[in-house]
């Protein structure tokens, strides 16, 4: 049997040696001399070898996290020079000019993921996005995308669960006319019109397991056939799947096929939810309030203290969609200001007027919070005054990142030209 001729590895990463296992395998249909049972066998011991890798991955990962979380003044230390880290890292993807649509902010989660897209951008590879609904996985893809080599072609979206299983094949493959009843003329699939681009497979994990089997013959050997042809038609497509399930678990529990979790999974990127990164709640609010205005041909919307306090505090159980469609609602259904009334009734808070006499004892956590928020507000107005409003000189004094310090003034809407009208007069 001829041996392949790989290149050794630079480095001895998890992800590069499963990269490397993905170019074996998919290099050994090409190889002569191979009957198909020795095909077959060394797939079987690659998939071996390629499980126990990501394994090893997971175990070492858990333990990184496990001493990560020690609790001495060491740890401590540690955590502060790692959000430098985090900061320098944040800078560097937009540095490199990164394209990304929309705001990030400096969860390491969520730079760990950028980063692995950044790099799986320029391959071919498949990548599997996983995440809770809501999070972007849709916009991940489209950060895979827009820094490859495919930027200028094609981006084709389908949202698996949502098409009729009878359609399904027909959806993603094309017909050819009279293939079917409705069928009065020949259709391109989507592999079709993604062909050069990029498919992105939304909700892939509501397949049936007629359709994986389809999807999992493209990825092996990217080609296609229109439902009523016999033609094979060629295709050349970057595929990338996404997720809210644990494929992982429905592959063992066999209503996803292991194959073709494998194939699709060359490259993991994982969403952290929105609660796991509230650094980038006020950025959001800010991005969707302009974004809003721009659509809604308004000014963007102004907000009231309790109403940003309430967003910032917050826990998206919808992630990021729920906030942008809260904002946005604001934006709709307030004038100038919004506040807690124009938030939908189920998340609403409920205020001293409305409240039944049983719910009008604050709860020690909600004094507290009142008590934080109105020393926070009497100690940036103090400071205000004491810079004549000049918001960098304030940031220097008080020693903190200017844009933090805007995101504070925002929370309890207070402008710095009010304060530098007040100390004029």
């Amino acid at each position: 049997m001829k041996a392949l001729n790989l290149k050794p590895l630079s480095s001895a990463s998890y992800g590069g040696l499963l990269e490397k296992i993905e170019v074996l395998r998919s290099s050994l249909r090409w190889l002569p001399g191979l009957s198909s049972t020795d095909k077959q066998k060394l797939q079987l011991q690659l998939n071996e070898v390629r499980n126990g890798l990501m394994l090893l991955s997971r175990q070492a990962r858990l333990q990184q996290s496990s001493q990560e979380q020690a609790p001495d003044q060491e740890a401590e230390d540690a955590g502060q020079a790692h959000a430098l880290s985090r900061r320098q890292r944040r800078e560097a993807l937009l540095e490199r000019d990164f394209v990304f649509e929309g705001v990030f902010g400096e969860s390491p989660k969520l730079l760990d993921a950028l980063e692995i897209a950044e790099r799986a951008a320029p391959t071919d590879l498949p990548v599997l996005v996983e995440g809770e609904s809501g999070t972007g996985k849709e916009l991940m893809a489209k950060v895979v995308h827009h820094n490859g080599s495919r930027a200028d072609k094609p981006f084709i979206s389908i949202n698996c669960g949502a098409i009729p299983e009878n359609l399904l094949e027909s959806e993603l493959f094309g017909h050819k006319k009279g293939a079917f009843t409705g069928a009065s003329s020949d259709r391109k699939g989507k592999f079709e019109s993604a062909h050069r681009g990029t498919i992105f497979l939304d909700e892939v994990g509501e397949l049936p397991l007629q359709g994986q089997v389809k999807l999992l013959r493209v990825l092996q050997a990217n080609e296609i056939q229109r439902v009523g042809s016999d033609e094979i038609i060629e295709v050349d497509t970057r595929i990338v799947a996404a997720t809210n399930r644990n494929l992982l678990q429905m592959a063992r529990d066999g209503s996803f096929r292991e194959d073709l979790y494998y194939r699709l999974g060359v490259i993991h990127v994982t969403l952290p939810p929105l609660r796991e990164r509230r650094d980038e709640i006020p950025l959001l609010i800010d991005y969707f309030c302009d974004e809003a205005a721009e659509k809604l041909h308004r000014a963007p919307v102004r907000m009231t203290p309790e109403l940003r306090s309430f967003l910032l505090a917050y826990g998206y159980p919808g992630n990021i969609r729920e906030l942008r469609n809260l904002v946005y609602r604001l934006s709709c259904l307030a004038d100038d200001i919004a506040s807690p009334a124009q938030l939908p009734e189920e998340i609403r808070p409920k205020s001293k007027t409305t409240a039944g006499a049983s719910d009008e004892t604050l709860s020690l956590s909600e004094i507290k919070q009142q008590a934080s928020d109105a020393a926070e507000r009497a100690y940036l107005e103090e400071g205000l005054q004491a810079v004549n409003g000049k918001v960098t000189e304030l940031a220097k004094r008080t020693g903190m990142n200017r844009s933090y310090l805007q995101t504070l003034l925002k929370k309890h809407d207070l402008h710095s030209k009010d304060f530098r009208r007040t100390a004029e007069k």
